[in-house]
């Protein structure tokens, strides 16, 4: 039922529950080092002293587990944590079972926390626990990887233990079963069965949405396919048209129709509503035909072809483009590909939360060394596909408390169906990866960062240099990024050779850049025209906050690289290219495991 990842990270459902059974020993082990010469009897003693150095050296054994590296801690942090820790405990004790929870957590925010004396103190002395982990994890004297890793390790268990994670310490759980007469409980059985049998913990209600019919349904059609992905046109909603026709790279991670979830935060019909002859690659699923697909086929046989078809399609000699996290770093290797053969093909670039400089990869850095690249290599020497799941459940761990553990608890303890979300539903609807195209990726971008170092990487029988781009460019970062952090996303300043222009939105890597201009929310900055220092605090620092959308900055800007303005075609595709079939056509509609079953039966899905 449970399987970890290479990565240490749990994968499955069910894995939650093995999970927190290693957290909450690893918590245990770690708290008794707080007490000089261990915890006597098993009963803890608020009474201090100097500290166990032998205890401290457990710790330190620990983290050594967690980071593969030996690792050290401050001494005069230690023995900071631990009479901050025995003070704040034994004023714990003194408020007895009078103590409250902090409203301000969430996870106990509740009456039913407050009302429950036994609750309400197993909280409080999680939090305490919880903040002086931490603090032992920012003790370690190690270099910052290392740091990273036991830190992102600690979290893990933290989040992992909380008593709201366990029906028998869950207040707000116990009290809905007594209401229920223990209907909840037997809903939330129920509701596990049925993860377990689909193989993840649902984040909404699937039944509610199906691509096609209330997601991914702006109007237009299939006009081109290969074995890689399928290229959808939309219809105009102006009556005149740029010149330019407008291309959309989206991350072959994920499916294209995050930006294109309902009519109202359509980052797709947006585009259209502009008068741009709107383009979006629409990925296939990779099932055993492409188990042996290469990072090269993509750049030469999907993006660089997109951009042709196009081309041909829109009678352009040049077209606008636009990539997003991953579909950026394949649209920035295939410009460089197009540079390095002289070609110009495209006028301007897009490039939202993408990395081309991997210097800054943020949280997921803690993943990524040779040993853990080795392995996949080796995993995929033969071909093979990464499973979509494996992915998801990685990203969610980023954020586990918000992507996992609260729907652990309102699915299984309080028996709660998930309401209705698009975002969520696309969300857990996962894409696989071709094998050698995952390994490649991981050695020659995270691991090397090839793709930024003139000269370095060779793609398509062409060496790159990201500075031979010398087209316009539009960079946009998350402030609050956890996949793409804003200052990997600015990187990409220090390296593109035209005229660029770099915005910085707020929130993160999805509700940053799907910020639909009609509603107003949130802010954008933007800087000093041609003011790109080197580090983005800094750029920060000079750049000017305007309320709503950035979307409303993006817009006039792609219209200056977008030519003149034409009556919009009345068809779809030309004589060439021919509608094959309404969008969003047949390959998003494939779900990973139904590319996956086709490895075992040597078949394909589409």
């Amino acid at each position: 039922m449970t399987q970890s990842g290479h990565d240490g990270t749990p994968h499955g459902a069910g894995a939650w529950m093995d999970w927190a059974q290693q957290a909450m020993q690893q918590w245990a082990s770690a708290m008794q080092s707080l007490w000089p010469g261990g915890v006597p009897g098993g009963v803890a003693s608020p009474m201090g002293g100097m500290p166990d150095w032998g205890q401290m050296a457990g710790v330190t054994d620990v983290f050594r587990q967690i980071s593969g590296q030996p690792v050290q801690l401050d001494p005069k942090a230690w023995v900071e944590i631990q009479q901050d820790y025995l003070r704040e405990l034994g004023e714990l004790w003194r408020q007895g079972l009078q103590v409250q929870p902090p409203k301000e957590d969430r996870r106990f925010a509740s009456d039913a926390w407050a009302r429950n004396p036994v609750a309400a103190y197993s909280a409080a002395l999680y939090l305490l626990n919880a903040r002086t982990l931490m603090r032992m994890a920012e003790a370690v004297q190690a270099d910052p990887k290392t740091r990273a890793r036991i830190r992102f390790a600690v979290q893990q268990w933290i989040d992992a233990s909380a008593p709201s994670n366990f029906l028998a310490l869950n207040a707000e759980a116990q009290q809905k079963a007594i209401e229920t007469q223990g209907e909840s409980i037997a809903k939330g059985v129920q509701n596990l069965l049925h993860d377990l049998r689909q193989g993840f913990v649902s984040m909404t209600d699937h039944s509610a949405f199906e691509v096609g019919r209330n997601v991914a349904t702006t109007e237009g059609q299939v006009v081109f396919e290969n074995a890689l992905f399928q290229l959808i046109e939309y219809k105009p909603l102006t009556p005149k048209v740029y010149e330019r026709p407008f291309l959309v790279v989206p991350p072959c991670i994920n499916k294209y129709y995050i930006l294109d979830l309902q009519p109202d935060n359509s980052f797709l019909r947006y585009a259209v509503e502009q008068g741009h002859r709107t383009f979006v690659m629409s990925w296939r699923n990779p099932d055993a035909t492409l188990a042996q697909a290469t990072w090269d086929e993509y750049i030469e046989d999907a993006v660089i072809r997109a951009i042709d078809v196009v081309r041909e399609i829109g009678r352009a000699e040049t077209i606008n483009a636009l990539g997003f996290c991953v579909g950026g770093t394949m649209l920035g290797t295939a410009l460089a590909v197009l540079a390095a053969r002289g070609e110009h093909k495209v006028e301007s670039a897009t490039f939202l939360t993408t990395l081309l400089d991997f210097t800054d990869t943020g949280v997921l850095d803690v993943f990524i060394d040779e040993a853990f690249v080795r392995y996949r290599e080796l995993q995929f020497a033969n071909g093979g596909i990464l499973p979509g799941r494996e992915l998801a459940t990685t990203f969610s761990f980023l954020r586990p408390n918000d992507l996992v553990w609260n729907y652990v608890v309102g699915n299984y303890l309080k028996g709660e169906t998930p309401p209705p979300f698009d975002l969520l539903y696309w969300n857990s609807d996962s894409t696989n990866l071709p094998g050698k195209w995952y390994a490649w990726y991981l050695r020659h971008l995270y691991l090397q960062n090839e793709l930024c170092q003139p000269g370095k990487l060779t793609v398509c029988g062409e060496r790159l240099d990201l500075g031979a781009i010398d087209i316009p460019a539009y960079v946009y970062g998350s402030r609050e990024d956890h996949i793409v952090p804003i200052g990997g996303a600015y990187a990409s300043t220090q390296h593109l050779g035209g005229p660029l222009r770099f915005v910085m939105g707020a929130s993160g890597h999805i509700a940053g850049v799907i910020n639909p201009a009609a509603k107003g929310k949130r802010s954008f900055w933007t800087g000093p025209e041609g003011h790109f220092p080197a580090q983005v605090d800094d750029w920060i620092a000079a750049a000017t906050e305007h309320r709503g959308s950035w979307w409303t900055d993006w817009a006039p800007w792609l219209a200056s690289h977008a030519g003149r303005l034409k009556p919009a075609p009345r068809s779809f595709g030309n004589r060439r290219y021919r509608p094959i079939e309404p969008a969003p056509g047949r390959y998003v509609k494939v779900s990973a495991e139904a590319a996956l079953a086709t490895l075992a039966t040597g078949g394909t899905t589409v």
